[in-house]
């Protein structure tokens, strides 16, 4: 069988996978690597482990395929957004990668927005001003570290990462991972001079934008250690979240695509680059003409681990497993009526980006009576993950994007109680897409249309099998449509609060370090 293989370049580990022409999956490996959170609001990764990892899941899957008797005709990269890595002229890393979830610009972000930049940067960038982005974080190595700022002849990401690990070649950036920098402006095609000036940064310090669709050539010494051919087309590739709309076949009008891992996201494909005059949407490329609007949350899956974790410490009858904690919870909480009897979450553990990219957030439970119990509060915070994500979807349709359907993928969508939650939520069908890895499939899709064997992206949608739809409840949805603006109410109301209580807060105690991850 012709196979394409998908390479996805992930926060705690790096996937691939070998698909065939109808989807079907050939080959699966994952290659793991540990999160490093050395201080107080840093998330950062080792360059040469990311770089190491591609290699190693890219041999490991055609050693697969050729022990199948498959012919690989094809290679496509998909990596994470909004990594930031220092670089000397040759492209060699000077420091670690620092990921979108580290948060030490948040002050940088605060005066970008103040300044009244925020929401006319986000319109031409389509990236919210928001620490995750590498408009914020070089912004806070111009206040913070001047020296490394000046002395760094390049900045790349993830993907020029790993484009130069493969390839041993030019210093390149696909559209997708551009546009999800805060650098770059998605209507002109250029990087933009205001972002650029904040950041202090030149044009020629960034990589080379090229489409998606761009084919490279794997470097020779790459080529023989994984035993593949020198001259198989190697496709740069997209973004994460553009691609995993794609391998879940979430490319039609009206199909949104969500994600519920640790994080989560809902996002839709529409047909060119698309403005959000009330800055609560993202905007980033599948392909020149294929753009992917959305909104990410920090809670999703990690609320419910938090609350295992919390709630129901190992030793309390459920065993030393994480997962079989949150599967007691989540049965648990099955039995309590849509709304939790009175109980509103706000499940921001670790701040809050879409619908209103907000750092700051902190959560909360609101309405608490002697009534509630464990399971009300496991409930409540999953309604509030699904809450926030009905948000997103609210902002969908005020830009004149609604949804009909959904697909949804991830680990907590293998939970009954998550995808019944989720539809009420949004009052909308979801389906499960059956994909064990959606993000990887993707980056397969689109090689395959890069070189011409999938000229219809839309369909992916027909190759990716799902399961039935999980329709709404009427009058849950209904409850939740009411309940919802109280969300947004409670969560700005108390801005002001959670900013004081954190200038209290002690600090981290030396020695608390950790890494997290792999």
């Amino acid at each position: 069988m012709d196979v394409v293989i998908g390479i996805d370049t992930g926060t705690t580990s790096t996937k691939g996978i070998a698909a065939g022409p109808d989807g079907e999956i050939r080959a699966l490996t994952s290659v793991h690597y540990p999160l490093s959170v050395p201080g107080p609001g840093r998330a950062e990764l080792d360059p040469a482990a990311l770089a190491g990892a591609a290699i190693t899941a890219l041999t490991d899957v055609a050693a697969e395929c050729r022990a199948k008797g498959d012919r690989v005709i094809a290679i496509g990269l998909s990596s994470f957004l909004h990594a930031l890595v220092p670089m000397d002229a040759a492209g060699k890393p000077l420091g670690p990668v620092v990921t979108w979830a580290d948060n030490r610009a948040a002050a940088q972000c605060e005066r970008i927005v103040a300044d009244g930049h925020g929401r006319t940067l986000q319109a031409r960038t389509g990236t919210p001003v928001h620490p995750m982005s590498p408009l914020t974080k070089l912004a806070w190595w111009a206040e913070e570290d001047p020296g490394t700022l000046r002395g760094t002849a390049r900045w790349g990401g993830v993907k020029e990462l790993v484009v130069a690990a493969l390839t041993g070649g030019p210093f390149l950036v696909d559209l997708s991972i551009a546009s999800g920098t805060g650098l770059y402006d998605i209507h002109s095609r250029r990087w933009d001079d205001e972002a650029l000036q904040i950041a202090g940064v030149r044009p020629e310090q960034l990589a080379e934008v090229v489409p998606t669709t761009h084919a490279l050539r794997l470097h020779a010494d790459v080529a023989a250690a994984t035993g593949l051919d020198a001259g198989t087309p190697l496709i740069i590739g997209a973004a994460d979240g553009p691609l995993a709309n794609l391998g879940v076949g979430a490319t039609p009008p009206g199909v949104g695509a969500v994600s519920l891992g640790t994080s989560g996201a809902l996002r839709t494909v529409v047909g060119g680059p698309a403005g959000d005059e009330a800055g609560r949407l993202f905007c980033y490329a599948l392909t020149e003409d294929r753009w992917v609007i959305g909104g990410a949350v920090n809670n999703a899956g990690s609320v419910v681990r938090w609350a295992g974790q919390t709630f129901l410490p190992a030793g309390d009858g459920s065993g030393e497993d994480a997962d079989d904690r949150d599967a007691q919870l989540l049965e648990e909480a099955a039995g309590v009526v849509a709304g939790s009897e009175g109980l509103l979450c706000l499940p921001y553990l670790l701040g809050e980006r879409a619908p209103w990219w907000r750092p700051g957030l902190r959560g909360g439970y609101l309405g608490l009576r002697r009534e509630h119990g464990r399971p009300h509060l496991v409930r409540a915070a999953v309604e509030g993950v699904c809450q926030q994500l009905a948000l997103v979807r609210d902002s969908f349709e005020s830009e004149g994007h609604p949804l009909t359907e959904i697909r949804a993928t991830g680990g907590a969508a293998a939970s009954k109680l998550w995808v019944t939650i989720l539809a009420s939520a949004l009052d909308l069908p979801v389906t499960v897409a059956d994909v064990p890895e959606g993000t990887a499939l993707g980056a397969c899709l689109l090689a395959r249309h890069a070189i011409g064997e999938l000229p219809d992206l839309d369909r992916a949608a027909a190759l990716v099998p799902t399961g039935e739809p999980v329709r709404p409840d009427p009058d849950d949805a209904d409850l939740y449509r009411r309940l919802r603006p109280l969300v947004e109410k409670s969560a700005l109301a108390v801005l002001d609060v959670v900013a004081e209580l954190d200038k209290l807060a002690p600090e981290p105690l030396p020695g608390t370090e950790k890494a997290v991850g792999g």
